[in-house]
C-alpha cells in the first residue's frame, strides 16, 4: 500500500484509502472537470472537499502541492515508476489521466493533437472570459457604472460560442463521434455559463444552432451527471 504521509497535504486531508487517487477539489467549473473524467474512466479515487469559501486552497498543506492555489489537484499513489506523482491544473490532469489509462483522448496522433487544441482553447480563452463575464454579469462587476468591460466580455463569450457551435457542425462531440477530453474540458463551463451565471440571454445561447444540443447530450451522461456533485459538498 502506497504511503502518502509524507505528503504535507494530507495532514490536513487525510488518505482513508491511500492505494486510490486522491483528488483535491471543489463541484465549479474546474473543478467537476477531473472528477468528471474519473466517473467517466472508473479509476478509484477518495476526493476531498477544498473549501474555497473558506480560502482553504490558500493554506500552507494545500500550496505545497499546489504553489499556484487553485482547484482542482490530485496525487496518484500509483504514478510513473510506482511512485506517488502530484498534479495541479485540470488540463494536465485529464491529459495524465488520459494517457495513464488510454481513455477519452484518440490513439492516432494527429486527432490526439488535435484534441488536445480543444483542451488548451478551454483553458486559455474560455475560462477566463466566461469567468469576467460571470463576474460582471452576476457578481461584485454589475455594480460598476461602465459597462465596457461587460460589454467587452459578452461579445467574446458569444464569439467563443459560435467558435465551439461552428466545430459542432455535423458532429455529436468535439471530435465527432468520440467523446473526448475536449467535451469533458468544457462542459462544465458552458453549463455554468448559461445556468449558475444566468448569462444565456445576453449570450444569444438559443440562437446557436449545435451547442445546446451538444450540452444536452454531455449533462446527460451518466458521469457527468455523478461528477458534477464530487466531492459533496458540506
Amino acid at each position: 500500500m502506497a504511503n502518502l504521509s509524507a505528503l504535507p497535504i494530507t495532514a490536513r486531508w487525510p488518505a482513508k484509502y491511500p492505494d486510490r487517487l486522491q483528488l483535491y477539489s471543489l463541484p465549479t467549473p474546474n473543478g467537476v472537470k477531473v472528477s468528471i473524467m474519473l466517473e467517466e474512466i472508473g479509476l478509484p479515487y477518495e476526493p476531498h472537499l477544498v473549501d474555497i469559501g473558506k480560502n482553504e486552497s490558500w493554506t500552507p498543506e494545500f500550496l505545497s502541492l499546489n504553489p499556484n492555489g487553485k482547484i482542482p489537484a490530485i496525487i496518484d499513489p500509483d504514478g510513473p515508476g510506482g511512485k506517488p506523482l502530484g498534479l495541479f491544473e485540470s488540463g494536465a490532469i485529464m491529459l495524465y489521466l488520459a494517457d495513464k489509462t488510454g481513455m477519452l483522448i484518440p490513439g492516432d496522433a494527429a486527432r490526439r493533437y488535435e484534441t488536445i487544441q480543444w483542451v488548451f482553447f478551454q483553458m486559455a480563452f474560455v475560462v477566463l472570459m466566461f469567468g469576467q463575464l460571470g463576474y460582471f454579469y452576476k457578481f461584485a462587476g454589475r455594480e460598476i457604472e461602465d459597462k465596457r468591460p461587460l460589454e467587452r466580455y459578452r461579445a467574446e463569450a458569444k464569439r467563443l460560442l459560435g467558435v465551439l457551435d461552428t466545430r459542432l457542425t455535423g458532429r455529436q462531440w468535439i471530435m465527432d463521434d468520440d467523446y473526448t477530453i475536449a467535451d469533458i474540458s468544457l462542459l462544465g463551463w458552458v453549463r455554468n455559463l448559461i445556468g449558475f451565471y444566468g448569462a444565456r440571454d445576453i449570450v444569444e445561447f438559443d440562437a446557436l444552432k449545435h451547442v445546446p444540443g451538444w450540452l444536452e447530450r454531455g449533462l446527460a451522461r451518466p458521469a457527468v451527471e455523478r461528477g458534477l456533485g464530487i466531492p459533496k459538498r458540506a
